[in-house]
């Protein structure tokens, strides 16, 4: 059985979420420099069975583009070539910063530890692709 892969997508670092094999939850994995995303992915490919994709759709609250648009474009469209068999889909991440901040406060995370960049890419990652499980998980029970 696939999982589902998930990734936020920044110009400096991206965050990358994968989830269990029965699709339920959605874990952090790592954050590696963007720069690198295609040939880590490439390696994960060759240890994990992906089955969807699931990138962040970065717009502002007008819901008109970001800066981090375009990128996040570019790599959706890469990928889609590189892994024609995998399910590409793409999830608004217009509120995950928040959230991010909002977990990691609640969960009682020190001010030091809020500030790790790398640790909030991943963790926005994981919000991602849990939302992207909730959106599925309604649709079955239309």
């Amino acid at each position: 059985m696939g999982k589902i892969l998930a990734i936020d997508y920044g110009m400096k670092r991206t965050g990358i979420a994968i989830t269990d094999s029965s699709k339920i939850f959605a874990t952090g994995l790592t954050t590696v420099a963007s720069n690198e995303i295609y040939s880590y992915l490439a390696q994960l490919m060759t240890e994990e069975e992906i089955e969807t994709i699931v990138i962040g759709k970065p717009m502002n609250l007008q819901n008109l583009p970001t800066d981090a648009t375009k990128p996040s474009e570019t790599l959706t469209k890469k990928l889609g070539k590189i892994y024609p068999a995998i399910k590409i889909e793409r999830v608004d991440e217009r509120f995950t910063s928040k959230m991010v901040k909002k977990a990691m406060f609640d969960g009682g995370m020190k001010k030091k530890d809020r500030r790790d960049k790398k640790m909030v890419d991943k963790i926005s990652a994981t919000i991602i692709l849990q939302s992207f499980l909730d959106s599925q998980s309604y649709s079955y029970l239309k």
